[in-house]
């Protein structure tokens, strides 16, 4: 396995992904859009794990400079100013997106995106951007579109994988979600994990009054999942 830092811009901001190749040939590539806290050792363990099985993958930078959040505070006013211009949300993404293209370790006809919790978010909006990619997967993430529909077409199968008692993704984020993807005639799928509340992945999850609690079950059987449909879109 190589590991290194890829350097990118989007509008003069300076972003930092992290890339995990499994040798020097050209791979199908997952990129990884990260929680509200960063591009933190979660989100490089996960593409190490995938480069591992054999996949290029490509830990997204949405805030800048690598920056990684220290606090629930901090983390949000980080966060925040992304979720008001989702324009400039889709920007940055479709920037990491055109830089990894390039690399020549890269298949530029086989990506896909998968994103945790407001990387989730971040997932959904490059396929609703329209981008050429296989699928998009989202991991206990948000999933109400931006206010201002691009009504572009939607190229990427969709997962959401979604726990039941997430207090910060409700009903009304779902039947938004499947009312915009089945109008837009997206192959899309939600899997609902019963007992499961937001950050589900996480074993360093354990705030139930906050509403992230880490579930074994919940993230074997997800990781499962996305398993699969990485096998059906790289066939």
């Amino acid at each position: 396995m190589k590991t290194e830092l890829i350097k990118y811009n989007s509008n003069e901001k300076n972003l930092v992904g992290f890339l995990a190749l499994p040798g020097e040939e050209r791979y199908p590539c997952v990129l990884i859009a990260h929680t509200w806290s960063g591009r933190d050792s979660f989100v490089e363990q996960k593409a190490k794990q995938l480069s591992e099985l054999g996949y290029a993958a490509f830990a997204i930078d949405m805030y800048g400079d690598g920056k990684i959040g220290s606090s629930n505070e901090e983390n949000a006013s980080m966060m925040q100013p992304l979720l008001d211009n989702r324009e400039e949300l889709t920007e940055r993404v479709v920037s990491a997106l055109d830089a990894i293209k390039s690399n020549k370790h890269i298949d530029p006809n086989n990506i896909m995106i998968m994103g945790y919790c407001f990387g989730g978010l971040v997932a959904l909006d490059l396929a609703r951007a329209g981008a050429d990619i296989k699928g998009a997967v989202s991991f206990h993430g948000f999933l109400s579109g931006p206010e201002e529909d691009a009504a572009r077409e939607i190229k990427a199968k969709l997962v959401v994988l979604h726990g039941h008692l997430d207090p910060m993704v409700g009903e009304d984020q779902i039947s938004s979600f499947i009312s915009e993807m089945s109008e837009k005639k997206v192959d899309w799928q939600i899997h609902n994990f019963g007992d499961a509340m937001h950050s589900f992945t996480n074993p360093q999850a354990n705030d139930p009054d906050f509403g992230t609690v880490y579930s074994k079950n919940a993230d074997k059987r997800s990781w499962k999942i996305f398993m699969d449909f990485l096998e059906e879109i790289f066939a």
